[in-house]
């Protein structure tokens, strides 16, 4: 049964190691063992019983492409987004600065519709240690 240890972590070494990488790795070794029995239940060997496995297991790139693209572009477009609602809200609070400088520079009113803009770049940063930490 080594060899189908070896198969699969020959399959994963480009994979990132996550928690769901290896709720997958563990479960497609359970199926491949599982498989093997079955197959040297009927009369097979053992070698053979692994090698018609290892031959049948198909394509693994879609499984390798669900487990890359969960992670690394999903925290890629959450890290996008944080960058987006820090610079969008820098450029907002500094229009209304620049707006109450120039038109009521005695009351300093910009401060109000600030603490509303600040909370959309804390929810982005929110939303992006959320989705690095599903990932560990």
């Amino acid at each position: 049964m080594r060899r189908i240890y070896d198969f699969v972590d020959k399959l994963f070494e480009d994979v990132p190691n996550s928690e769901r990488a290896q709720l997958v790795r563990e479960e497609i070794i359970l199926d491949m063992e599982e498989k093997v029995y079955d197959l040297m239940d009927q009369g097979k060997s053992e070698e053979d019983a692994i090698n018609k496995v290892m031959i049948e297991f198909g394509d693994f790139d879609e499984i390798r492409e669900e487990l890359q693209i969960g992670g690394s572009k999903k925290l890629a477009f959450a890290k996008l987004n944080m960058g987006f609602a820090i610079c969008g809200s820098l450029l907002l609070i500094a229009l209304f600065i620049f707006i109450n400088m120039y038109y009521t520079p005695n009351t300093i009113w910009f401060v109000y519709p600030a603490f509303g803009v600040i909370w959309w770049p804390l929810s982005m940063i929110y939303y992006y240690f959320r989705k690095k930490e599903e990932l560990k």
